[in-house]
């Protein structure tokens, strides 16, 4: 068995694993680099294979930084098929059209304003190369297997995210298993993960490999912030993920108004149009959650949906306090950037970021008390107060990870820790070995294995 670490192997995003088995080449993941500049000009580079040379690609789950580099891999000459849950294959389409938006309005805000270092900016891919790249999604149930030529493919689901799951391949004479992103135990919408099967190499992941999620109930916090926010006549701005952390905010803010712990006449706007079509996904593939059926139905009872460009810039403008739920959930684009811009200057206002924010990006600068954040080519002064709520995380920690990887029953073969940052995939790796005896090593990204 071969396997090249061409993504999330030195960092947390970019999930790309190329194995060769059986006589296949299998592309666990395409995913988008996220986060620091020198991590995202690797999205521009070509693969260190050619792509016309993969017989197919398995997605784990529908986050860009697994899914977001598609339509640049069939950009680059890839015509093979691509295989996902059925839920993960409905979240990649909205994703990946989402996201060829976005990049093609940066390119031309960009050229408009001339704040590109290049003649001409533009986009990585287009919504026309997602399309292309969408064509090729078929979907697999998880629990049924596949055949690809001697390889067998079957997908477990992990918790984390709709439709996510852990891929395991299999021939005659050895098997892998890959993770994906795992989810918490204790997760708002998601599931527990079921069990791994056992195999001989494994690909475990490491966003939260080197900490525990606090003991807070983010459910009350979020109330609390709330609360001392509008008594000072600002708002709450959530930059969220449009998918699984959007539709989980939603669902607390209406227990929090059930509970009378925040105002039940309180506007709350839901400013994604990706957020918007994400959540009628959640009540499609609802069996899927573990919230219960109504709750899911209710989701944005009374929410204000923004569907255009124009209602967006008014309520940029507007003076009310409210909540805004707006994508993206780290801030690297969207139209969160506008509210960023109109709130960050004023000091009654309070910005949460409910999620993992990578190194580099907007969110993670914010969350780590920038005074300052560029947006759109200016630089716009940060004092509004910021708060990183990780109670609403989606990711396994520290404990969750080795649990996970203490149910794989006997030790793999080898194992390789991924999709972390140095720091956090070191410690899973410390904890493999001394508390599992297991052989285990965190690859570098391009290095090339036989195991």
């Amino acid at each position: 068995m071969d396997i090249r670490f061409l993504g999330a192997a030195d960092t947390v995003t970019g999930s790309r694993h190329l194995v060769t088995l059986g006589g296949q080449r299998i592309l666990l993941d395409c995913g988008l680099f996220q986060g620091f500049k020198v991590l995202r000009e690797r999205n521009w580079a070509p693969m260190d294979v050619d792509p016309r040379e993969i017989d197919a690609v398995v997605l784990s789950h529908a986050h860009l930084d697994h899914s977001g580099w598609l339509p640049g891999l069939v950009k680059q000459g890839y015509r093979g098929p691509v295989y996902a849950s059925p839920a993960t294959r409905d979240l990649a389409e909205v994703l990946l059209l989402d996201s060829a938006h976005l990049q093609e309005e940066d390119a031309r805000r960009a050229n408009r304003y001339g704040y590109s270092r290049h003649e001409k900016a533009l986009p990585l891919y287009t919504r026309a190369d997602a399309h292309r790249a969408i064509a090729h999604i078929q979907a697999l149930p998880p629990g049924r297997t596949l055949g690809l030529g001697k390889v067998s493919v079957q997908l477990t689901p992990a918790g984390h995210l709709l439709g996510a799951c852990s891929v395991s391949l299999a021939d005659k004479h050895e098997s892998l298993t890959f993770s994906g992103d795992l989810g918490r135990h204790a997760d708002l919408l998601m599931p527990p993960p079921e069990p791994p099967r056992h195999a001989d190499v494994l690909l475990i992941e490491s966003t939260y490999g080197n900490r525990a999620h606090p003991p807070i109930d983010a459910q009350a916090e979020l109330g609390r912030i709330v609360r001392e926010t509008i008594a000072h006549g600002g708002s709450v701005l959530l930059p969220s993920f449009a998918v699984g952390r959007a539709q989980a905010l939603l669902v607390v803010l209406q227990r929090l108004k059930a509970a009378g712990e925040i105002p039940h006449q309180l506007p709350v706007f839901l400013d994604s149009p990706m957020a918007i079509q994400a959540t009628e996904l959640y009540r499609k593939h609802r069996r899927l959650l573990r919230v219960p059926n109504a709750e899911v139905l209710s989701m944005t009872d009374g929410v204000r949906l923004v569907t255009t460009g124009a209602q967006s810039q008014r309520l940029a403008r507007s003076r009310y306090p409210c909540i805004i739920i707006s994508a993206s959930g780290m801030a690297t684009g969207g139209r969160v950037l506008h509210h960023l811009k109109a709130m960050a200057p004023d000091e009654r206002h309070h910005i949460v970021f409910a999620g993992f924010q990578v190194g580099g990006s907007r969110g993670a600068r914010l969350v780590g008390g920038a005074s300052e954040v560029k947006i759109h080519g200016e630089y716009v002064p940060v004092r509004a107060r910021v708060t990183g709520l990780e109670g609403l995380s989606g990711h396994a920690d520290s404990d969750e990870l080795v649990a996970w990887a203490r149910s794989f029953g006997r030790a793999p073969r080898q194992a390789f820790v991924v999709h972390g940052e140095p720091d956090a995939a070191d410690a899973l790796r410390v904890r493999l070995k001394d508390e599992l005896g297991w052989p285990v090593r965190v690859p570098q990204h391009g290095e090339h294995v036989t195991v």
